[in-house]
């Protein structure tokens, strides 16, 4: 479903590919946008050099409010934009 690489594109569209942080970037967008609610999930998966993989499963405890300093704050009303595919 696009909805579920949404954050993914849009972080590459605005910061382009910024390896391992990108991941802090995509969780920021969902905040901005207002869909972190309390009890949802989210999976960060990392692939590393040679054979390395890591991930971990983190749950809001709370309904997360967009903050007002993220990355994002100058900007979301305009995303997400439309990409080629």
């Amino acid at each position: 479903m696009p909805v579920h690489v949404e954050a993914s594109r849009m972080s590459l569209h605005r910061f382009g590919n910024t390896s391992s942080s990108s991941i802090w970037y995509e969780l920021a967008y969902t905040e901005a946008k207002g869909r972190m609610l309390k009890g949802h999930r989210v999976w960060q998966i990392a692939f590393g050099s040679g054979f390395k993989c890591n991930s971990a499963v983190w749950e809001a405890l709370r309904h997360v409010k967009p903050s007002p300093k993220g990355p994002w704050e100058d900007c979301i009303d305009r995303y997400p934009v439309q990409t080629v595919s």
